[in-house]
């Protein structure tokens, strides 16, 4: 059984490496996407601080559709190229926002949202989704954030090899 370890990390690069260790461990041997998708969203909700949203949006071949996360309800679905979880979809590039009132097109499902991340998810050329995750916090997330989210969700997608 996994039992996620209090993070011993003393820098925010060493916070995401443990945290992509966790993470491995968490989804070792289960190939289910959903299943893999749920726990990865508690785990690092529950571990990086001052965040509000974490989870996922799936593509269905024509939207990205809610998927297993943490946090208040979150919209349903979003037009590739809508918003920063479109735009990230659409344009194959990790969205870091400052400031979530700044981006144009923002889709504000939490008002509480100021900063946001938003990692698009390809496995072999295919849109899987996105990886999101908001902080109530404005410019919570800085390029250790991406690096460190962009490994992270590399770690879910290798799971679902």
């Amino acid at each position: 059984m996994f039992v996620a370890a209090p993070l011993q990390a003393t820098t925010k690069t060493a916070l995401y490496e443990e945290l992509a260790e966790q993470a491995r461990g968490l989804m070792f041997g289960e190939r289910d996407r959903i299943a893999n998708a749920a726990n990865f969203a508690a785990l690092v909700y529950h571990a990086l601080p001052d965040v509000n949203w974490a989870g996922f949006y799936f593509y269905d071949g024509s939207e990205l559709v809610v998927g297993p996360f943490q946090g208040k309800p979150a919209c349903i679905r979003i037009a590739l190229g809508r918003g920063v979880c479109g735009t990230a979809a659409l344009t194959r590039k990790t969205q870091l926002v400052v400031d979530v009132d700044e981006f144009p097109g923002h889709i504000a499902c939490d008002a509480a949202s100021r900063s946001e991340i938003v990692v698009p998810l390809y496995l072999d050329d295919r849109l899987i989704g996105v990886w999101d995750v908001d902080s109530p916090i404005p410019a919570r997330f800085d390029d250790e954030d991406r690096v460190g989210m962009e490994t992270l969700a590399a770690v879910f997608l290798a799971a679902l090899h």
